[in-house]
């Protein structure tokens, strides 16, 4: 107990144990949380402090881990008091069991231990599921979430497609009779839950009292749906992209007029794929994009149809966006004029520019990654890009950091050295492909930043819905699609 570390104040030594907790676990470690494991066996003051932080983010990387977990609480159920948050988004179900019936078995995980986990953790504030556990999540599992944990703020679903899935959240929806019944989650992510009927969304959207973050892509959500989403919220992170039951209009209807989004918005997605169905066009995307609240970070509009008319449209956004994906139809000459000083801005908007003086021909912006991977083929121009006329790609367009193109480009610019020779590096994540620039920005610990919920990456394609860096199955859906 005379140690210099157990000495510290227990605010500090909290930090401390924090970070050891929470750092990213070596590649081939099951759980960060062994990390911490000897530590609760040293002293007493370290016990104290220790317990708390192994208990109150738990991340299940396997069935077993959680098995383990199950037992401490049924041994200790005071330690289920601690719990904040159970995390499945590293969850790999092969990791242990080769087969269904194996893991069956082997009764780890299955609804009715989740549920007696989640009857252990009354202080619950965060679940994350994806969908190598979705067959555990029952209706019974479904009504203690939504109605029994009242401290619950962030549920993510992420995924979640199975046949038992669908017809545990069908049967839930269904069986909410009581008009007056609210759920206290303020973030929720249904991110790829393909194949939920658009009826489940009609349910649960109306009694989000308190949204703040929501994630719909790739669903059936309707237009009603949105609609009923209640007044009383402030939804900051919207993802809808790929959501084709939804009508273009309905989408700039609801963004312009409902309280709970249209003066609130920091993350907005509402990218298509071309290949399949055109986005908001014309006088639509005009009407949009003049609407969009200054406290906008990240704009994702691919699919959309652009020309450039659009430009100066775009152009008032970089001053406050961080993220800008474009829509098709332009050329690199205008994506260029993005960064020009246009002197048609109004004083009010040059007072509201950064404040450092950059060259007269260019704007001053905040502009950190710009998406051009809706042009694909020889609908980008790389020469054009890269050459010594473009500013885009020059130094002098800081602080654009990331240009992402088309994933089929990268092995013709991982070969070439023209992107080395203006500063700039290739790297390939999934299916997609990041032209970085070699001095970047360092994102994590800015508050700048913060509307990024702890993700080192630009481009998210998934809302988070919890604070921390992506890993697993989840960076794969953040990052890598």
């Amino acid at each position: 107990g005379n140690s210099p570390l157990e000495r510290l104040p227990t605010e500090i030594l909290q930090e401390i144990i924090d970070i050891v907790a929470t750092r990213k676990p070596a590649l081939g470690d099951r759980s960060q949380q062994y990390s911490i494991q000897p530590l609760l066996n040293t002293s007493k003051i370290l016990y104290s402090v220790t317990v708390r932080a192994r208990y109150e983010h738990v991340t299940i990387p396997d069935s077993q881990v959680f098995r383990k977990l199950l037992s401490a609480l049924r041994g200790n159920p005071g330690f289920g008091t601690l719990v904040r948050r159970i995390d499945f988004s590293s969850f790999n179900p092969i990791i242990l069991f080769s087969s269904a019936k194996e893991r069956l078995s082997a009764d780890n995980l299955t609804p009715r231990t989740l549920i007696q986990c989640l009857n252990l953790t009354p202080g619950l504030r965060e679940f994350v599921a994806q969908e190598h556990m979705d067959d555990e999540i029952d209706i019974i599992v479904l009504r203690k979430l939504f109605h029994h944990l009242s401290h619950l703020t962030a549920l993510d679903f992420c995924g979640c497609s199975s046949p038992r899935f669908r017809t545990a959240m069908t049967t839930f929806a269904k069986s909410i009779t009581d008009k007056d019944i609210a759920f206290s989650v303020s973030r929720l992510s249904l991110h790829r839950c393909d194949n939920l009927p658009s009826a489940v969304f009609d349910q649960l959207l109306r009694r989000m009292n308190a949204l703040t973050h929501l994630d719909l892509a790739g669903t059936k959500v309707s237009d009603q749906a949105l609609q009923s989403i209640p007044h009383s919220g402030r939804i900051t992170h919207l993802n809808l992209s790929r959501c084709n039951g939804l009508a273009a209009s309905a989408v700039l209807k609801f963004l312009q007029s409902h309280p709970g989004v249209k003066d609130s918005l920091v993350v907005l997605n509402l990218a298509v794929d071309f290949r399949t169905r055109c986005g908001l066009r014309g006088n639509d995307l005009s009407e949009l994009l003049m609407g969009l609240p200054r406290s906008l970070r990240s704009l994702n509009l691919k699919g959309s149809e652009m020309g450039s008319a659009h430009i100066p449209l775009l152009q008032r956004l970089m001053k406050h966006v961080h993220e800008l994906a474009l829509g098709r139809g332009l050329t690199v000459a205008d994506f260029e004029k993005l960064f020009e000083a246009n002197p048609r801005l109004s004083d009010q908007d040059k007072d509201t520019q950064c404040c450092t003086t950059p060259p007269a021909s260019i704007l001053s912006h905040t502009l950190r990654y710009l998406d051009l991977s809706d042009y694909v083929g020889q609908e980008l121009d790389l020469g054009a890009l890269f050459s010594p006329e473009c500013s885009i790609m020059q130094n002098r367009s800081a602080p654009l950091s990331v240009v992402e193109v088309a994933g089929e480009l990268f092995k013709g610019l991982s070969r070439s050295s023209i992107p080395i020779k203006f500063g700039w590096t290739v790297v390939e994540s999934g299916c997609r492909t990041w032209i970085q620039r070699q001095q970047g920005e360092i994102l994590q610990g800015s508050n700048d930043f913060s509307w990024k919920m702890g993700t080192g990456n630009w481009g998210m394609r998934k809302i988070p819905v919890v604070f921390g860096e992506v890993c697993a199955m989840y960076r794969n859906y953040t990052f890598m699609r």
